[in-house]
């Protein structure tokens, strides 16, 4: 197991341990706007307006504007009719999921599925590629009772770096009603030029597309949001589980707001990042890569050691649990600069060759 290091201060394009500094390419802060001089500012400057938290009900009988702002521009930046934020992406997923248990709902899951969207601690998680699961799916549905059923799957494998088609939603049944809920923590602000899974999905008259992300890694927001139908979405908001939630604190929303050009800087500096990583690491054939995402996997977990040695600290621990695998992989962000990709580049080479 990959030793853990603890450091004094958010980790930025290099970290610090024991005096000793180490290039950073771990983290899902894609965009880089966590480590962004001027993301801050934007904080600092909101802060006297809206304080460091706001600690009521999104249903109490005071409400700030900048809530329905915020969500507004999020739902015309991915398309949906409308979206809806809480304090992370894990109570984004447990709002929707909590709804669709009191509606008597049968859950179907994806492989690897995440947590966030699980309907309880033992689910029934497909050990099969994400491709043949689709193509076993209509059969388990047909043999399913009749009733409202929910799919629930991730928008994309973002530990080992590979692309979902969501072609397979076209082929779904029509005689009863689904709701399909999507995790989109590791799309929404990477995928389709920053606008996340949803426009990739088709819509069909039977299927509720409802998408949940996590706001703290590509978006740099402490939070999560959910996109649907107002419909569905005002069913959320008027159910306990969203009315005892305490809300994202506002002054990222705020700041949110100001921000479009640092996200368009971002997503430009990471895609630059990323033509000069994938010419550099893909030859090497040592990783898994969907082209245009930030994430090298590899199954050479001894990549970790020897580039540690080499003063590079790349993603390695087990996740989703402490008793699963270690994941190691490598992470490019809008925050890195071309010269600390040649320098990854040549540890790498040195590992291969």
């Amino acid at each position: 197991m990959s030793a853990t290091f603890t450091i004094g201060g958010l980790p930025d394009r290099t970290i610090t341990y024991q005096e000793r500094e180490y290039l950073f390419f771990s983290g899902t802060a894609y965009l880089g706007l966590p480590q962004n001089p001027a993301f801050q500012q934007l904080l600092a400057d909101q802060i006297s307006c809206y304080g460091t938290v706001f600690g009521s009900s999104r249903n109490g009988n005071l409400q700030l504007s900048i809530y329905e702002e915020a969500e507004a521009k999020l739902a015309a930046t991915v398309g949906s009719d409308t979206a809806l934020t809480l304090s992370s992406g894990m109570m984004a997923g447990q709002a929707v999921v909590n709804l669709l248990q009191a509606q008597q709902t049968a859950f179907v899951y994806g492989p690897k599925a995440h947590p966030a969207i699980w309907n309880g601690p033992n689910v029934s998680i497909p050990s099969v590629r994400f491709s043949d699961w689709t193509a076993q799916l209509p059969d388990q549905l047909q043999k399913m009772t009749p009733g409202p059923v929910a799919i629930l799957v991730n928008s994309i494998e973002a530990v080992r770096s590979e692309y979902y088609s969501f072609d397979w939603v076209d082929d779904l049944p029509t005689d009863r009603p689904i709701t399909l809920v999507i995790d989109d923590s590791h799309g929404l602000g990477v995928l389709n030029n920053g606008r996340g899974i949803w426009p990739q999905v088709a819509q069909k008259p039977n299927v509720n597309l409802i998408v949940t992300a996590s706001t703290a890694k590509a978006m740099g927001l402490p939070g999560g949001v959910i996109f649907g139908n107002l419909e569905t979405l005002n069913k959320l908001r008027g159910t306990a589980f969203f009315g005892a939630c305490s809300p994202i604190p506002p002054v990222y929303l705020a700041a949110y707001l100001q921000a479009g050009t640092l996200y368009e800087e971002g997503w430009d500096k990471l895609r630059q990042n990323l033509i000069l990583a994938e010419r550099l690491l893909v030859p090497t054939g040592l990783f898994t890569h969907a082209k245009g995402y930030p994430v090298f996997f590899t199954e050479q977990d001894d990549l970790y050691p020897f580039l540690l040695e080499r003063d590079v600290f790349i993603y390695s621990f087990a996740y989703p649990t402490a008793t699963d695998r270690a994941n190691s992989r490598i992470v490019i962000s809008a925050f890195h600069e071309l010269a600390d990709i040649q320098k990854l580049a040549e540890c790498v080479y040195a590992y291969c060759f």
